[in-house]
């Protein structure tokens, strides 16, 4: 990456990943205090990645000023990589949920996406 992409890009993934930390760590909260379902719990961890996906690409568009959807659909994806990878190698011997993995990167980069279209 050039020296005028690569600082916003990394300053992109620091906000969605600081921002993940507090809104996953708001949600354990709420989870230990309200005991909410399975399934209320996972609809809001998407809506943390997409969230968190679409001020990066926010972050992203807004440094780069160029192409801005695509620099916020990189954002998102670098995000899901990352967060791919980084599950991948705690959980090596457990099968990994293709359709749980696609639908969190499509979110991912729907997010990264639509932040860069809207810095």
């Amino acid at each position: 990456m050039e020296n005028g992409i690569a600082k916003p890009m990394l300053c992109s993934l620091l906000v969605s990943y600081v921002l993940s930390g507090i809104l996953l760590a708001v949600l354990a909260f709420a989870l230990y205090q309200l005991r909410l379902k399975e399934g209320q719990v996972n609809i809001m961890v998407y809506a943390i990645y997409f969230i968190t996906c679409l001020l990066g690409g926010l972050t992203a568009g807004k440094g780069i000023r160029q192409r801005r959807f695509f620099w916020g659909l990189l954002s998102g994806l670098l995000y899901f990589l990352v967060l791919f990878a980084v599950s991948w190698l705690m959980n090596r011997g457990s099968a990994i949920d293709i359709h749980r993995s696609l639908t969190v990167m499509a979110l991912c980069a729907a997010g990264g996406t639509l932040g860069g279209m809207l810095s």
